[in-house]
């Protein structure tokens, strides 16, 4: 069955008319030919816009989208329907708290089954007759025309809930992962990579499908035979041209390799397949499907890749305690899985569908008044009516493929990272994915380098765990390898960031053969890869930014790093630090005891002052020893004064200036004198082995929230916005103060 679109009109089978064709029509009608194509449903048995009674505010009439009855004769009779379906727009992402609208209308219907879809997105609820669930239950789909008049496969499907935990799903990712090492001998680093190409497969699918709701067995099998029946002798096998689909559909991101396939057998395939089809991936909460993910990368890298998992406690803490708002950037120049990108993004995503839910609530309040219940009929239906359009609006801010809307600006803009491992990086992405982030800021790439968008100056928040213990040697080089080449990529950046973005390419570019440590001031202190990052992170972020590092305990005050302690005061303040238990990271493997230390980089009037302070000290202390100094610059100045006596005083000069040096750091500690709050807390959400314990630290964020406020230690550039109604119409107010007319 095929759409019918002649210019502005789409024909509509169900009422043998055509209608104006709008973009909920359109999604209406795609529906209806999918119900009869891969359903073999009857038009004879399905009726559209279909009144009900006892709408969704208790009184007066609504119409059902799409209603389906068991047959004609049921339908003629007016019988209880099976299935009602509700229709949104393409470019709508449907939330949760508007679904129930349409469930109201499948209640009243005696429906078993609501169904809510705007293609791109479908799902399906299970109806419990008689009231109004807080929850609703997702079922897997809806029954097959053939199976209407089947009582037990109704109940079959009814039964088959999507309320899956995020343990169950780590528990059936391991169990596919199984299959893989058993069945094909990879490693368990292989296996994964395997295993998140299947993943893959079949979100692509599930979000992209016209068929069936998941990714099944059956599907896969149905889907193989008809590429059979058309495929060449050179042509690929059918789950190897699924990968290829899926590896065009994810390039921009650079999720996989031009030459990846897929190394599995057949065989292993279907089974992980058969496995995983009782879960829509592609609708399945992100929380869940995020969280289950990251639960699955521990088990599976822990030991050799162990170090690049930072424990969720004190990832939940570092960002809550840094507090990033809505148009801010942020970055992991280490980011290893994406932890911290991953709670950053949510963290922000919440306040955003907050607000958005509080403009719901203002709106309901404001048109659903007291004297809504006394309006006729008709006008209530009006005000109903108006009320969706409103939300409709309103859930386009949440939707991360729509332009311009701040879920779009918070996932594509605002999340960076890197990561030197490239692995590590591809996983990342996929873990980005799996939280329902944009994904597009990680790259494969050295973090002390510049690339893409990640570059000096840029940042915000800086959240990040580098590499301890290790040392950034005098012969590391920068090669022609470290250029970034992609002409096509360079082209967009530069178009998006100007001559900033010129500009930093030039940090690699102007330095090819010079040692990596001779980009860095700390570099000629230490080789040490912490000391290195923290200087990187300070030069990432802008006057003001603020970030937190994972760092080995001790590391500003070891006597030995000193002069390095002193380079970092005089680019920012330190915030806060806090010790940790030894044993929070021990079950990734790791064996120094960590503290996690706050910066505020300088503001433009901070380095000022802190220059002023410098100089006033010299001053000081110069003043002191200004008849020694004046002695010793007479005698080195003088031609006449032999070689081996001008050498000598070279040096007590050279000794001088380094005591004069070492006497202006207290004079300047007190004249640019500031608070460092220092905690320790004995547990920190995580014991040796990994269990849960209690954790000190959200007592520790909840004293340290109101204490950085009332200094005012950072002041944020976040966005905000407002929405209001006002004659019938949705205004949107901007960064700039004005009001934007939406809807």
């Amino acid at each position: 069955m095929k759409l019918q679109i002649k210019g502005n009109k789409i024909f509509a089978p169900l009422k043998n008319k055509e209608l104006v064709l709008t973009p909920e029509e359109r999604v209406r009608q795609e529906y209806i030919c999918r119900l009869v194509d891969n359903y073999g449903y009857a038009l004879n048995q399905m009726a559209q816009e279909v009144q009900v009674n006892n709408s969704h505010r208790g009184q007066g009439k609504a119409r059902a989208d799409i209603v389906i009855w068991r047959s004609e004769a049921d339908k003629k009779d007016d019988a209880s329907a099976v299935i009602v379906v509700e229709c949104k727009a393409e470019y709508i992402t449907i939330r949760e708290e508007d679904y129930f609208q349409g469930y109201n209308y499948a209640a009243w219907a005696s429906a078993d089954f609501f169904v809510t879809t705007n293609l791109k997105e479908t799902r399906i609820f299970k109806v419990i007759k008689g009231k109004l669930p807080k929850r609703l239950e997702e079922i897997v789909d809806i029954p097959q025309a053939e199976d209407l008049t089947n009582a037990k496969k109704i109940k079959e499907l009814l039964s088959q809930t999507k309320a899956f935990t995020r343990d169950e799903f780590s528990k059936l990712l391991s169990t596919c992962h199984n299959i893989i090492r058993n069945n094909d001998k990879l490693s368990p680093e292989a296996a994964f990579d395997e295993i998140s190409k299947v993943l893959f497969i079949k979100i692509r699918y599930e979000r992209d499908n016209t068929g069936t709701q998941i990714f099944s067995k059956e599907e896969f099998k149905k889907l193989r035979e008809a590429y059979d029946k058309t495929k060449s002798k050179q042509s690929l096998p059918f789950y190897q041209q699924l990968f290829e689909r899926t590896k065009e559909d994810y390039a921009k991101d650079d999720l996989f390799e031009p030459n990846d396939t897929i190394r599995i057998k057949e065989a292993s395939f279907e089974a992980i397949v058969k496995e995983l089809e009782v879960y829509n991936l592609s609708r399945t909460a992100d929380d869940i499907k995020g969280i289950a993910f990251e639960k699955f990368l521990g088990k599976t890298f822990r030991g050799e890749l162990g170090q690049f998992f930072t424990p969720r406690s004190i990832v939940d803490f570092m960002v809550a305690l840094l507090d990033p708002e809505e148009g801010e950037a942020v970055c992991d120049p280490c980011c290893g899985s994406g932890g911290f990108l991953i709670k950053a993004f949510e963290y922000v995503r919440e306040k955003i569908e907050n607000d958005i839910q509080n403009a719901k609530e203002q709106i309901k309040n404001q048109l659903f008044d007291e004297q809504y219940n006394a309006l006729s009929e008709k006008k209530r239906l009006a005000i109903d009516e108006q009320v969706d359009k409103y939300f409709t609006i309103l859930n386009k801010e949440l939707d991360t493929t729509a332009t311009d809307s701040r879920l779009k600006l918070l996932s594509h803009d605002c999340i960076f990272g890197t990561d030197a491992n490239p692995r590590m990086a591809r996983t990342a992405k996929m873990n980005m994915i799996m939280h329902g982030d944009g994904h597009g800021g990680v790259h494969h790439h050295d973090g002390l380098l510049n690339v893409n968008g990640i570059f000096e100056n840029r940042f915000d928040v800086i959240l990040t765990n580098p590499p301890f213990g290790s040392r950034v040697e005098k012969t590391l080089m920068i090669t022609e390898a470290d250029k970034f080449a992609d002409e096509a990529k360079i082209k967009y950046y530069t178009e998006r960031y100007g001559q900033e973005y010129i500009k930093a390419l030039e940090q690699v570019n102007s330095h090819i053969g010079e040692s990596v440590l001779s980009l860095y001031t700390s570099g000629k202190l230490s080789g040490l890869t912490e000391v290195l990052f923290i200087e990187r992170c300070l030069r990432l972020l802008k006057p003001g930014g603020r970030m937190g590092i994972v760092l080995p305990e001790g590391v500003l005050n070891n006597t030995n790093l000193q002069n390095v302690r002193e380079l970092f005061e005089g680019m920012a303040k330190i915030i806060l630090i806090t010790s940790i238990p030894q044993d929070v990271f021990m079950a990734s493997g790791a064996t120094v005891k960590p503290s996690l230390v706050f910066f505020k980089k300088f503001t433009t009037k901070e380095s000022e002052q802190y220059e002023r302070a410098k100089a006033t000290a010299y001053e000081r202390i110069s003043a002191q020893y200004a008849e020694k100094l004046e002695s010793l610059t007479t005698f080195i100045g003088n031609k006449d004064n032999a070689r081996a006596e001008v050498k000598i005083k070279k040096s007590e000069l050279k000794a001088l200036e380094a005591k004069i040096e070492q006497e202006t750091k207290p004079i300047i500690k007190q004249l640019f004198d500031y608070q460092i709050p220092i905690a320790q807390v004995e547990k920190a959400g995580i014991t040796t082995t990994g269990a849960e314990c209690e954790n000190e630290l959200e007592e520790l964020l909840q004293e340290y929230m109101p204490y950085r406020k009332e200094l005012g230690l950072w002041t944020a550039t976040a966005n905000h916005y407002d929405y209001k109604v006002e004659n019938n119409s949705l205004y949107k107010r901007l960064n700039n103060g004005e009001w934007e007319k939406i809807c």
